[in-house]
Parts: structure tokens; C-alpha cells; sequence
């Protein structure tokens, strides 16, 4: 297309004033009349050009999109303009590509131009014409639930997780439109804009995010750890959704957790149960020694408070159960066996009461 220098025509600079493009096209009509130059087929074709420069630049709209276009201002469209064109149409009005606004919001209009999407995607007001929502919209927030073990619950870890999240279309980079546009003079103007087949326009596609995260010292079964910003994808970075972390307890061969407490089933010989014993036994933290009473008996628990996992905002630490399970031998030589003999008959003889009458007492 030959661009047609409007100002040119006129001779004037593009800093002119309404008064001076209306003296110079006065003064250039006088002078190329055909009335005063008849059969001057050159000053016919003058009269035509300054004629057709001074409808465009008397006239302010036309002028302003001109100066932004130049010679393609008549069917380039710039992003202000299809909102500054549409944004306030009335129910009937013929939109572009022979769709017609039948009433509503705007999102009508857009989804019968945009083939059933919104530009604005599923987040509002994202759209890749620049377009402003009155309100935007904040992304929705993300749930998901994150495997820890016992020891990264008590002392706190750096994990890397890969989850199913949202994230930009990397098609038409979370605009949700694919546009066909050029650069005249500097000025971005848009030829066509369809929906995005990569999103369906929604901007936005679900696929496996990787992430850094700190799983603090001290979460339990159930705690909610919020990484900002990771959730949904706002038009801004302000308006992203959150990520919301549900921790669950990997099961632990040697401990059971409820609360903030830690509960452990501690095995002792039936001798050390009766005589008292110091024996060893797993901790949180490594190896202990722990002092089992005299006369113990299978089902007594042993407490140690604040020793289970750790509090965290305020919350107390939790406490270490141990619970005691009695165990009888089953591999005696025959020594201990006569040992053990010699114990129940002088038990026995000593009338020790039978463990088991309330069970068959009448």
C-alpha cells in the first residue's frame, strides 16, 4: 500500500493546528480547483489529494488514528481502539466478523467473536488486547497434599516436588488470544485474534510444576504449609493464587504419631519387667537409656514430656509414650529352665494367687 503523507499534501508540519490545516487546504483548493484548471487532468488529481488529506486531518478521530496507523488507519485496529469501539456498544451493534452484540456484559460479545471464549481467559481481565477488567479477578488458590516423612516432620527438610498446577499457555503466553498483527510507523497494529487452541483461551494450562519447598520443623498429619503466589495465575503477580500444602505422615516402622505426640511399643524380658531394668531404646533423636520400673507390667506407659515433635507458632512440644510389652523367653537352655522351674513351685508353695480366678470366679 502507498502511504500517503497527509501533512505532506497540505504542506504543513504534524504539529499543526485545526486553523492552519483548514488556511492550507483553502489556499491549495483556490490554487487546484478544476473550475480554475479545467481539463488539467494533473490538477484534478491534486485537488483530489489535498481534498481527501483535509477530510482526514479536520477531522479529530480520524486525524488521532492516522497519526497512529498512518497509511493503513482505515483497517488496522490498535488495542485502545477495539476497546474504546466496543467497550461501550449497545445491544444490535454490528462487531467485527459480522458478529452482532445481542446485550449483556461484554463477555457476550467476546464469546460470540471468540467463538465461545472470553480473550480475558479463565482469570479475567488478561486478555491479550490490553483489555482492563473494572474488577480483577484473583486466581483461585491450589490444594495439594505432600508425603513427609517422620524425621522431616521433627527436624524440618528442603524437598523438591513436581505437582499438577496451573500455568501460562506457553502458546500465547497466558493471554489466551493468538493475534496476527504488524509494526507501522512504530504503533502496534492488529490485523486478526483468535482463541488460543493451546488453552481453549483460558490462557492457562494444567501441567507438572517442579518446586522448591522448606517443610518446617514441627508439622503434623493435617498442617497446611502456604507458598504465595504458586496457586492459580493471576493477571498480576499480586492477584496469583495461593498453593496450600496438606502434609501427610509417612508411616513409620517403629512409631506412631497422634497430635504432636509419638507413641512407641517397647518390648522387655519378663525378668527385666519384674526386677527393673535400665534398657535402651529409639528416640526422635537417636538412642536412649531408659529405666523400665520393678513390677512393670505389659500395657504401662512410660512418659517423657516434650520429647515427641517439636511445637511450632506457639504450640507446645509433644510428648514420647512408651509403651511396655512384657515378653516370656522361648529359647531356654536347660539351666534357666530349671531356674524358671524352681521360681513358679516356690511361687507356689508361697500361695501366690492365681492371675487368671476373676476370669473364671463364678
Amino acid at each position: 500500500m502507498e502511504f500517503k503523507d497527509y501533512y505532506k499534501s497540505l504542506g504543513l508540519e504534524r504539529s499543526a493546528s485545526e486553523a492552519e490545516i483548514k488556511a492550507a487546504f483553502r489556499k491549495l483548493a483556490r490554487k487546484y480547483h478544476p473550475d480554475v484548471n479545467p481539463n488539467n487532468k494533473d490538477a484534478e488529481r491534486k485537488f483530489k489529494e489535498i481534498n481527501e488529506a483535509y477530510q482526514v486531518l479536520s477531522d479529530p478521530e480520524k486525524r488521532r488514528k492516522y497519526d497512529q496507523l498512518g497509511a493503513d488507519w482505515e483497517h488496522g485496529t490498535t488495542e485502545e481502539e477495539i476497546f474504546r469501539r466496543y467497550g461501550g456498544a449497545r445491544p444490535g451493534a454490528e462487531m467485527p466478523g459480522g458478529a452482532r452484540w445481542t446485550g449483556g456484559d461484554m463477555s457476550d460479545f467476546f464469546e460470540q467473536f471468540f467463538g465461545g471464549t472470553s480473550p480475558f481467559g479463565a482469570r479475567g481481565g488478561r486478555g491479550g488486547f490490553g483489555f482492563r477488567s473494572t474488577q480483577p479477578q484473583r486466581a483461585p488458590d491450589l490444594n495439594a497434599e505432600v508425603e513427609v516423612s517422620l524425621d522431616d516432620a521433627v527436624h524440618g527438610s528442603r524437598r523438591r516436588l513436581e505437582l499438577n498446577a496451573e500455568d501460562d499457555c506457553p502458546v500465547c503466553g497466558g493471554s489466551g488470544l493468538v493475534m496476527r498483527e504488524e509494526g507501522v510507523k512504530g504503533k502496534r497494529v492488529i490485523r486478526s485474534a483468535e482463541s488460543c487452541e493451546g488453552c481453549g483461551g483460558r490462557g492457562t494450562i494444567i501441567g507438572r510444576r517442579a518446586l522448591e519447598v522448606t517443610i518446617p520443623a514441627g508439622v503434623t498429619e493435617g498442617t497446611r504449609i502456604r507458598l504465595k503466589g504458586q496457586g492459580g495465575k493471576g493477571p498480576t503477580p499480586a492477584l496469583s493464587g495461593d498453593l496450600f500444602l496438606t502434609v501427610k505422615l509417612q508411616p513409620n516402622r517403629v512409631f506412631t504419631v497422634a497430635g504432636r505426640d509419638v507413641r512407641c511399643e517397647l518390648p522387655v524380658w519378663d525378668y527385666e519387667a519384674a526386677l527393673g531394668a535400665e534398657v535402651t531404646a529409639p528416640s526422635l533423636n537417636g538412642k536412649i537409656s531408659l529405666k523400665i520400673p520393678a513390677s512393670s507390667q505389659s500395657g504401662r506407659v512410660l512418659r517423657l514430656k516434650g520429647r515427641g515433635i517439636p511445637g511450632r507458632a506457639g504450640e507446645p512440644a509433644g510428648d514420647m509414650l512408651y509403651e511396655i510389652k512384657v515378653l516370656a523367653p522361648t529359647d531356654l537352655t536347660p539351666d534357666e529352665r530349671s531356674l524358671m522351674q524352681q521360681l513358679a513351685d516356690k511361687r507356689r508353695a508361697r500361695g501366690v494367687a492365681d492371675p487368671r480366678a476373676d476370669l473364671i470366679r463364678s
